[in-house]
């Protein structure tokens, strides 16, 4: 017959492991829901600081993160850069919005490239900005690079059966400091209107659309 001492001296022991068992799940349970909600809240935060369509920061995070970036700059030539596309409504109004969404991403992509490290944004509909780390602030370099950035822009884009090509007005001002911020941003703002103007006069200024083909 079983010693009762040594059958309760059991029970407890299964009791004690049922007990330490429950309580690493209860503490699993609770990792993974604090993984999950720290997982929402950095999307969330995300969210709030980026586009949703294109995924560059938003106009609010621009302004932000620039204002760190020339605290930080010690010196360094920043340039502000203010873009939009030229005649966007064209491509909605002919493609429809999805194809329209289409090019803005596009453009996202070019123009994050084109930046490297350096930031970028959506501000807003076709509107874009960035601050670009310069070598210099030479007038010379600032028209090479404006040429350069709408040239990258400018390239034929995919879009289902063929590719559409779309210009885009650039303007770029140096940035002296934080404080300088707004009128740099005003002075590149300045010079994308100049050039939409000029480009506005061109005959040839329009969509183009043409059949694309796919590579085999």
């Amino acid at each position: 017959m079983p010693d009762p001492m040594t059958v309760a001296s059991g029970v407890s022991a299964a009791g004690a492991l049922v007990s330490v068992w429950q309580l690493r799940r209860r503490a699993l349970r609770a990792e993974a829901e604090i993984g999950l909600l720290q997982a929402e809240l950095a999307a969330e935060r995300h969210a709030a600081s980026h586009d949703p369509l294109t995924g560059l920061p938003n106009r609010r995070a621009f302004y932000r993160l620039a204002a760190t970036l020339l605290t930080d700059a010690a010196g360094q030539p920043l340039i502000a850069v203010v873009l939009d596309l030229d005649d966007f409504k064209q491509v909605n109004d002919r493609y429809g919005h999805a194809a329209g969404d289409q090019v803005l991403i596009s453009v996202a992509q070019r123009l994050a490239a084109f930046a490297g490290d350096n930031l970028v944004a959506r501000l807003g509909g076709d509107e874009f900005a960035g601050l670009l780390m310069s070598p210099t602030v030479d007038r010379r370099w600032i028209e090479h690079a404006t040429r350069r950035l709408g040239e990258a822009l400018a390239a034929p884009i995919p879009l289902g059966g063929r590719t559409v090509r779309v210009t885009a007005s650039v303007g770029l001002a140096p940035v002296h400091g934080p404080t300088q911020l707004a009128e740099a941003l005003c002075r590149a703002d300045a010079a994308m209107y100049q050039a939409k103007s000029v480009a506005a006069a061109r005959p040839a200024r329009q969509l183009v659309d043409t059949p694309y083909l796919a590579e085999r």
